[in-house]
């Protein structure tokens, strides 16, 4: 145990999203995982400050940004203010050659310039050319304008005071990246704890008492996530305990007995702990919750021990005993052993940590326990609770009619209602509550944060092999915006080009005495003539001596946040992702994939629909759980049939354990909650922990009537098992609310349809 505890102190313990995230992603899904872990859109947060009047709003929205921007914890702090739109309009202006896509060696001809210059300046009567005139002389090309094109200039916050404001003007609005990866909920909580510790400071300063901040963001969600896991594991598992303790300190009326009592459930959660630390090196928090529900099982055996011991002694009760505690071990290692081979790590966390954590409790009892606690325990004598148990059983047994009656109902109610009961969509397992959602959509329409629901995908060995794949798949989605198939598209390239097309666009540029005799040519006799055109020609001979943009020469602009969302790097190289815009006026924001495709064909290039992945992920989830649950099952079924050798008992173990089951789901049902994956396994648990009080009763009519402190000691385990899965309906956790609102109930009708249904032993 020693080494166990040494083990769990060096364990990681864990409780993002990743408890979500498939073992083995397909190329789609392991877009999901890379965004989730590490990409730039995970460690974006979003910030509203609201109260106060719009200029008080603005200033302290510049106020937070300039402490913000001070602080190492943050990358970039963005609010719309002037002074960011002028560093980002200046380095567009200074690379506008790298960048534009109109910059090619036609383009400078003695005609190129000439078209060039004209439709510039055809564009001054347009609305353009507000922003064209000032820069005519420097940019007679208008290569910023052609730049500014291509870009979804559709998509920014509104601006109010000078800085971004929401839709309807009452909140200044803040794009803020950590440091720290999404995955990193460390690094997030830090981040998110300087953010409010700066607004206070700076609505303190600023005097606007009335002054509040709303966040979101996907750091937001881990950080919540993780301290709504921590604080319900921690209540729930005292919770449990505490009633557990309480029970089992009136059974035994000793302390002694208690601790000895509770030997086999530490034992059995250290080792669940150790095995699962080893296997996965790390621990889910959600395992550690669903753990503790397994108190209420473990503890089952020391009660059957110690309460059946009493008066036939240890080598007793090994001999009449033992036999059948074992059965229902290993029906309960079946049933969590099928969940070890789930591609779902939180599922396969979850099998693993509870078969051992049954094993090993129950080894510890029939091996360790009787050599501490001596033959003879003197624990309280229940014989006269089981004898009332057995007269309460006899009574209901004239209601097996009328429940067979109502558990036929409750099927023919789920079968019409099969369609649906099942939730379909994987936020059913989030802890992110509606409330959060509605909150966090509403700051994304605010600061037009762009959907990136549609998108494509590209790999390079190395940042520049990412960079031109992604100008290759732009060439094939230009032919789709072309054709109205898409609206647009973001890329990463558009800022920063790869290096082929740096040099590419930098030759297409004359020197200066080459482009000042063109211009000669080309402007003869237009009002713009060539010797206004003087720093358009400084420009160009600059832009040749420049002929190279890097990753780094995007700092200090938002740009430079644009890129980092649009790149991620992995350890076999680069990716490079391509949001694609639904068409212009189209309503519905779907876009068709076999069109999108089509056009990527043969390119290497990957189209993904996140939601689509999203609602694939938890149909391979919830299809997987359905097969293993079934395989489980299967194990069980055999399991007993081998052992009972009679298909009669098998039918009469197998039939209370089926009623419950069938009666707890109608019963959510009949309740609105629609049922996901972990239900599933609740039912199957519902099998594995019912299915020992099956073979008791299936036991006693073997051998006889039951002895009141056999039924007794049921009764006891079966209230500890209710109390450890039933306290998890308490929780916000929706994975353990699901186990607890499953698994109690079913574990209470379990041991009630066993007594009534079982057939009794034959009159003697």
């Amino acid at each position: 145990m020693l080494a166990g505890v040494a083990i769990v102190w060096n364990s990681r313990f864990v409780a993002d999203m990743s408890f979500f995230l498939p073992a083995h992603p397909s190329a789609g899904q392991q877009v999901l995982v890379d965004q989730i872990r590490t990409g730039a859109v995970s460690r974006l947060l979003m910030l509203a400050v609201a109260g106060g009047d719009a200029r008080q709003r603005a200033g302290l929205s510049r106020d937070l940004r300039r402490r913000l921007a001070a602080m190492p914890e943050f990358v970039s702090v963005q609010n719309g203010e002037a002074g960011n739109i002028d560093i980002d309009r200046d380095f567009l202006i200074r690379h506008r050659y790298l960048l534009s896509p109109a910059v090619s060696p036609e383009r400078f001809t003695v005609d190129g310039l000439r078209a060039a210059i004209a439709n510039s300046i055809d564009l001054l009567a347009s609305p353009a050319g507000l922003m064209l005139k000032p820069l005519l002389a420097r940019d007679p090309t208008g290569e910023l304008v052609e730049l500014l094109g291509s870009l979804n200039a559709g998509a920014q916050p509104r601006s109010v005071e000078g800085v971004w404001g929401s839709r309807d003007g009452e909140r200044a609005m803040l794009l803020v990246q950590t440091r720290a990866l999404g995955s990193d909920t460390d690094g997030q909580e830090a981040a998110i704890a300087a953010i409010r510790r700066e607004f206070a400071a700076a609505a303190g300063a600023a005097g606007v008492h009335d002054a509040r901040l709303q966040l979101s963001g996907p750091g937001l969600f881990a950080v919540n996530s993780r301290e709504t896991i921590r604080s319900d594991v921690t209540r729930l598992s005292l919770i449990s305990t505490f009633a557990i303790v309480a029970v089992l300190l009136f059974v035994y009326r000793s302390p002694r007995l208690l601790l000895l009592g509770l030997l086999p459930v530490a034992s059995g959660a250290l080792a669940g702990i150790v095995a699962v630390s080893l296997a996965y090196g790390m621990v889910f928090g959600i395992t550690i919750g669903f753990g503790s529900a397994l108190i209420g099982e473990a503890v089952d055996y020391s009660i059957y021990f110690f309460v059946q011991s009493g008066r036939i002694g240890v080598a007793g009760w090994r001999e009449r005993f033992w036999p059948t505690i074992r059965l229902g071990v290993l029906t309960s290692v079946c049933g969590f052993g099928a969940l070890v081979f789930s591609g779902f790590p939180g599922l396969s966390q979850l099998g693993l940590y509870s078969l051992s954590g049954v094993l090993t409790a129950a080894l510890v009892t029939r091996f360790v326990l009787p050599q501490l606690a001596g033959n003879r325990t003197p624990a309280r004598d229940l014989a006269g609770l089981g004898r009332s148990a057995a007269r309460g059983i006899d009574a209901l047994r004239v209601g097996r009619w009328p429940l067979l009656f109502l558990a036929a109902l409750a099927a023919v109610h789920l079968f019409t209602h099969r369609d649906v009961m099942w939730h379909s969509s994987i936020s059913a397992l989030s802890s992110v509550s509606a409330g959060e959602s509605a909150a966090d959509q509403a700051l994304r329409t605010d600061i037009a944060a762009p959907d990136s629901r549609y998108m494509v995908v590209v790999s390079g060995a190395d940042l520049d092999g990412a960079l031109v794949a992604a100008e290759r798949a732009g060439e094939r989605l230009d032919r789709l915006v072309a054709s109205g198939v898409i609206g647009g598209y973001d890329s990463p390239a558009r800022f920063l080009p790869s290096l082929a097309t740096q040099r590419a666009r930098c030759a297409s540029l004359p020197e200066a005495a080459e482009l000042r005799a063109r211009l000669q040519t080309a402007q003869a006799g237009s009002p713009l003539a060539a010797g206004k055109l003087g720093a358009f020609i400084d420009d160009v001979a600059s832009a040749r001596e420049r002929c190279a943009l890097s990753r780094e020469s995007l700092a200090g602009t938002s740009l430079a946040l644009a890129v980092d969302a649009l790149l991620l790097q992995r350890a076999e190289g680069w990716s490079a992702l391509l949001p694609l815009h639904p068409p212009v006026g189209d309503k519905r924001p779907d876009i068709a994939g076999a069109p999108v495709r089509a056009a990527l064909a043969g390119s290497g290039a990957l189209f993904i629909d996140m939601k689509g992945e999203l609602d694939k992920l938890y149909n391979d989830y919830l299809h997987e759980a359905m097969l293993l649950s079934l395989a489980g099952f299967a194990a069980i079924v055999a399991l007993l049939a081998v052992t009972l050798r009679s298909a009669k008992r098998l039918a009469g173990v197998l039939l209370p354990l089926l009623l419950a089951v069938v009666l707890v789901i109608a019963g959510l049902s009949v309740g609105e909650q629609r049922l996901h994956l972990l239900h599933l396994i609740g039912m199957l648990l519902i099998v594995a922990v019912g299915s020992n009080y099956a073979l008791f009763f299936d036991r006693a009519k073997v051998r006889g009537a039951i002895e009141p402190e056999t039924l007794a000691s049921m009764l006891i385990a079966n209230l500890t098992t209710a109390i450890g899965f039933g306290t998890l309906a308490l929780s916000k956790v929706p994975v353990l609310h699901a186990i607890g609102v499953t698994v109690g109930p079913g574990a209470l009708l379990a041991l009630l349809l066993a007594a009534i249904f079982v057939p009794r032993p034959a009159p003697r």
